[in-house]
């Protein structure tokens, strides 16, 4: 009878720790997704803001004329001389329909900004203007300050908007900060794939290029952001 029930006690146990252990994996799951709906809904904010802008910041007539749009909703930028900058975000690519794709997860990274003091909270949309810039987003670790040009429309607490009505730029990057911005915080910052977040949000195999090329996969959470973009 006591082998019986210690066999019944290890079993129990082992059911146990099976639950428990799917559960904190479910857990996990909920929270990644979560954080990826954040960031979508976030986007969206962003985009909608920044299409409220005045005059002096024309977003929607470069969005109208992209490939392809880079959304970061929080990019946070700080330190004491040399500083480090990041945030998550997603690119959208048109389709030859005139309709955006889904969104892909990646992240903006950069260090040793330059010279800097105090911190800085933005929002940024990059609008990509050529099939080159889009074509480079997709590659692995893309770097500001490459071959592509990389233009700047900025506005903040005391600083004016820069101006410009002509897209011979490959990349325009329109921001309404808080705190101190410059357009060259953006050399050497690079985008890299959030791979994780893409399998999370999409389910396994799911790339930027599966994603907002081939159009293989998509989320009906990110229909109102995709709605939102002229």
């Amino acid at each position: 009878m006591r082998s019986f029930v210690d066999s019944l006690h290890r079993r129990l146990a082992v059911l146990v720790a099976a639950f428990l252990m799917a559960t904190i994996c479910q857990s996990a799951a909920v929270s990644a997704a979560t954080d990826q709906e954040e960031i979508v809904t976030n986007s969206r904010f962003t985009v909608e803001t920044l299409l409220r802008e005045p005059d002096d910041m024309p977003i929607e007539e470069y969005i109208k004329n992209a490939k392809g749009i880079l959304v970061i909703p929080t990019l946070i930028k700080g330190g004491l001389i040399l500083g480090a900058e990041g945030g998550s975000g997603v690119l959208m690519v048109r389709g030859s329909d005139g309709r955006w794709s889904n969104p892909a997860f990646y992240t903006l990274v950069a260090g040793s900004i330059g010279l800097q003091v105090g911190g800085q909270v933005s929002e940024v949309v990059f609008t990509l203007m050529t099939d080159q810039a889009v074509a480079a987003v997709l590659d692995d670790e893309f770097k500001f300050g490459g071959d592509l040009s990389v233009a700047v429309f900025h506005k903040g607490a005391g600083i004016e908007a820069s101006s410009s009505t002509a897209f011979d730029s490959d990349i325009f990057a329109f921001s309404k900060a808080v705190g101190l911005f410059g357009g060259g915080a953006l050399e050497g910052a690079k985008l890299i794939t959030r791979e994780t977040w893409n399998h999370g949000y999409y389910g396994s195999g799911a790339t930027p290029r599966s994603i907002v090329i081939d159009r293989r996969f998509s989320n009906a959470q990110a229909d109102p952001l995709r709605n939102a973009v002229p």
